[in-house]
């Protein structure tokens, strides 16, 4: 990798050739060899690439060099030239002395975005080496990764940059319990010593430091301490600090000319705001030529987890695990942690959240390319889960590494090289935004197909939670974040007065994302006109309820649930086959059976009210109807003349179906539901005159006036006439229908401030009723007026009944008749 795996050194021999193979004594490339071997990567291509042109009849040097060369470009994170010079080597057939140079090559095309040629070369190398998971899991993953792009996680993801600098910073860590500092690894110019890193061309690491302030703008970063007690001429690094924010973990590679070292694991305790002389932390079995690093504890400091190289392991460096009893004593000898986490690649960066959950960047578990970041969870039994990519945007084509968690909450920091042509490393600070939820809409008339405005819209949660609003004027409703959780089923309950009621379901169960819900009505208008119910048809002369029709009523059944306040007619009908009478107790039973087995299904029989109009009202087709190879055109009237004039008895016999029917219609939509259970039979009307429309009036003992039913607005009530009256209502019949809903301020003309007071309405103001319906007629748009003098709570007179058509009162049997 490049410097952050400066922090934690490993050997490379048995990658590449010898220099003994080629047995010269005097070697162009010595120099580049011994940077190589010192793992000063950047000075060693520079080497590599003038000896190249002093090789160049000696083929076999030639293309030691050039793999040396392509290997230095690849670990100081030039990728591009790394990919070009490796394509040199498989233009001159390396491939089949050193099969590792595919897999190179293919994690290079993977890592600069070209997926389906890397894919190409995990397959060769599976190949030429079938053993190592390396080649399948690869490709695997490179089919996946513009998938992965295209739908990413959760998190969303922001460079750090007034933290990052021009050169490599990464390996941030929490130092404050406020969680607003940080303690992050930096090879920017002010770190101390003066001397360059051969791997990278930058300066030797150091810990530097930066807080957040009351405006949550970064400061600028400084050195963790200046007094060479903690950083020093050595590269520091990778730092962990404990939950109680006293003691820092961090990996230190001495840099000593005269002798050899290695990387070890320090920790330094904190007074006020500043850090103590570092002490070796002492692991059994590890001495100080051994290289780990990239510490991360458990809670109480008993048990750590590093990366190293060492025997034993599975490949390149590995994670592994140390346990002590306290805290003053040493670390007992490490255990590997197991293949499960460990490849034959290298995993690296562990960070240990709440002791159960693993945190690793790898290159040997497949990914996005170079390093990506991976989970893993421990169970009772002590064993780790396979790991889980994070995929994006915490992954990308670059290198992925060294995330932290806050404890409790979901965000913090990781580090990559993605989008930086020179391979430096920048700090990346994730969160996990809260997840919310908006539901929006439009609610149209289903016939007119135009926004129904100040219809009521209701959301029912399955958490218990009820929340209602009304649609604007141009039909749109909308609940916002505050108004929707998360793990909860609602349903949309949409209702307007003369209309059926809507219902929809929409749920946040599962959903892992921030969603805008948009869901849309359409409103049915209740009609005057009779609906017909689908297939509800009859035998000839039977009235039974067939089983297969059953069904045909679960409609007019889920109508009505939904819809609880409304009574509906039954009105059922026969053909003309027999005589009036017996057609009279026919209709009456198919009215009967419908009823019963709406009543079984638990619908309240009060809302029912059912009727038997023979033979009397042929039906008026309402759509096109093919039966018996013919065509019956909307609006055809079924009578007996058009019946007679068919000229196939098969004809004839679909007509007389299509007149063997039941029918609903809504009456009003005032009835108030009871919990208690209501059961019995209905008294079933035989309608003998259904052309005539009448209601029956009483009158008052005092004044005689007739008083008459009537349905305003779908509620039940009465009116009293007086021949020369206009429409009004008393002040307090207009307060009483203000405040059930019935009118509103916009019901009113005028200026709604002089015509509404506090507690009362001004004499003569004038609103507009929508809808008055009488017996069967029905008028809109109705002008009334208040007045305080009025002694009846309702008047209408002779102008507004003219508006129902021409009537006329038979005092006698006490009926208003329209005729």
């Amino acid at each position: 990798m490049k410097l952050n795996s400066k922090i934690l050194i490993i050997s490379l021999l048995g990658l590449f050739f010898s220099l003994s193979l080629f047995g010269q004594r005097r070697n162009p490339a010595r120099l580049a060899d011994e940077a190589f071997e010192r793992k000063q990567y950047s000075i060693a291509a520079d080497r590599y690439r003038k000896a190249y042109n002093k090789v160049k009849r000696n083929s076999d040097e030639r293309d030691r060099i050039t793999y040396r060369m392509a290997e230095s470009y690849r670990l100081t994170g030039n990728y591009r030239r790394a990919e070009a010079t490796y394509r040199r080597l498989l233009r001159a057939e390396m491939d089949l002395r050193e099969p590792q140079i595919l897999l190179n090559y293919a994690e290079l095309l993977k890592i600069n975005g070209k997926y389906e040629e890397a894919i190409e070369y995990y397959n060769l190398y599976s190949e030429r080496v079938p053993d190592d998971p390396r080649g399948p899991k690869g490709a695997e993953t490179a089919a996946l990764i513009e998938e992965w792009i295209e739908n990413p996680s959760k998190y969303e993801v922001t460079e750090l940059k007034k933290i990052n600098s021009r050169e490599s910073d990464f390996a941030a860590a929490f130092s404050s319990s406020n969680y607003r500092e940080i303690i992050f690894t930096s090879t920017r110019e002010s770190a101390p010593g003066k001397e360059i890193d051969g791997w990278t061309n930058q300066n030797f690491s150091a810990l530097f430091t930066a807080r957040l302030d009351s405006k949550d703008e970064w400061s600028t970063p400084v050195l963790l301490d200046d007094q060479d007690i903690v950083n020093t001429k050595a590269n520091e690094g990778a730092p962990f600090v404990n939950s109680k924010f006293s003691t820092m973990y961090f990996t230190r590679c001495e840099n000593n000319e005269l002798r050899e070292s290695g990387c070890q694991i320090y920790s330094s305790s904190r007074t006020g705001r500043s850090w103590g002389e570092p002490r070796l932390v002492e692991i059994k079995g590890i001495d100080t030529l051994d290289i780990i690093g990239h510490p991360t504890l458990s809670e109480n400091e008993l048990m750590i987890y590093f990366s190293a190289d060492r025997r034993g392991g599975f490949g390149g460096k590995d994670i592994w695990v140390a346990m002590r009893e306290s805290t003053s004593q040493p670390f007992n000898r490490p255990l590997n942690i197991g293949p499960v986490v460990n490849t034959i690649g290298d995993e690296v960066f562990p960070f240990l959240r709440n002791d159960t959950t693993l945190f690793f960047a790898s290159d040997g578990h497949g990914g996005m390319g170079g390093l990506d970041i991976f989970v893993s969870t421990i169970d009772t039994a002590g064993n780790w889960g396979a790991p889980r990519n994070l995929k994006s945007p915490i992954n990308s084509t670059g290198d992925d590494f060294s995330i932290v968690f806050h404890p409790d909450e979901e965000y913090g920091f990781f580090s990559s090289n993605r989008g930086n042509v020179r391979g430096i490393d920048n700090i990346f600070y994730f969160i996990e935004p809260p997840v919310l939820f908006t539901l929006a809409g439009t609610v149209k008339n289903e016939k007119t197909l135009q926004f129904v405005e100040d219809a009521s819209v209701k959301l029912v949660g399955s958490d218990g939670m009820t929340v209602s609003t009304r649609t604007t004027d141009l039909g749109y409703y909308l609940f916002g974040a505050s108004q929707l959780n998360k793990n909860t089923t609602y349903e949309i309950i949409v209702d307007k007065d003369n209309y059926f009621t809507q219902t929809a379901i929409e749920t946040t169960v599962g959903v892992e994302f921030s969603r805008d819900f948009v869901k849309d009505f359409m409103l049915e208008p209740i009609p005057e006109e009779p609906i017909p119910l689908p297939d509800i048809l009859y035998e000839l002369a039977r009235w039974e309820l067939q089983p297969q029709y059953e069904d045909s009523l679960q409609g007019l059944i889920e109508t009505l649930q939904k819809n609880p306040t409304i009574i509906i007619e039954l009105g059922s009908h026969t053909d003309n086959r027999d005589t009036e009478e017996r057609n009279d107790i026919l209709s009456q039973r198919r009215a009967q059976s419908v009823v019963d087995y709406l009543i079984i299904r638990g619908i309240d029989p009060r809302r029912l009210v059912a009727r038997g109009y023979g033979e009397r009202v042929p039906r008026k087709l309402e759509r096109n109807f093919q039966a018996n190879g013919t065509l019956f055109e909307t609006g055809t009237v079924l009578s007996p003349g058009y019946i007679d004039s068919l000229s196939t008895v098969d004809q004839r016999e679909a007509a007389h179906q299509l007149n063997r029917r039941t029918e609903f219609k809504v009456l009003s939509k005032d009835f108030v539901p009871t919990s208690t259970s209501i059961t019995g039979g209905q008294t079933i009307q035989i309608v003998t005159k259904p052309e005539e429309t009448r209601v029956s009036f009483t009158t008052d003992p005092n004044t005689g006036a007739f008083s008459i039913p009537a349905i305003i607005e779908g509620y039940n009530d009465t009116f009293i006439y007086e021949r020369s009256a206009t429409a009004m209502v008393s002040l307090e019949k207009a307060l009483e229908m203000l405040k059930s809903g019935i009118i509103d301020r916009n019901s009113f003309t005028g200026e709604i401030e002089r015509v509404l007071t506090a507690g009362s309405i001004a004499n003569g103001a004038v609103f507009k009723l929508k809808e008055i319906r009488i017996a069967n007629r029905t008028i809109e748009d109705v002008e009334v007026s208040v007045s305080h003098q009025l002694r009846y709570e309702i008047v209408f007179g002779q102008r507004l009944l003219s508006r129902f058509g021409e009537f006329e009162f038979d005092t006698e049997n006490r009926e208003l008749i329209f005729k």
